[in-house]
């Protein structure tokens, strides 16, 4: 699995256009999850496009720290490919 922040961005580059699953650490013992489209990638964050029927706001955006750190984690499609340490 990634285990620095350019081979996260690497991964996430060849991701775009594709359906994830993102479970995010809301603070205070709370986990969000969202559903969406990565996207676009830059060099220190990434965007989803979030499902509007779900959310009330468009799009997010996490760094690639917090895929490093595991308070985000991603998921794309069927194929549960969950970047961590």
């Amino acid at each position: 699995m990634a285990k620095t922040l350019a081979e996260i961005k690497q991964s996430l580059d060849g991701q775009i256009g594709n359906r994830l699953t993102l479970k995010a650490n809301g603070g205070r013992r709370k986990t969000i999850e969202r559903s969406g489209v990565l996207a676009e990638t830059y060099p220190a964050v990434f965007i989803v496009e979030l499902d509007q029927e779900q959310n009330a706001f468009e799009r997010v955006s996490y760094s690639y720290a917090d895929v490093l750190t595991e308070t985000v984690e991603l998921s794309f499609g069927e194929m549960s490919m969950i970047l961590e340490q």
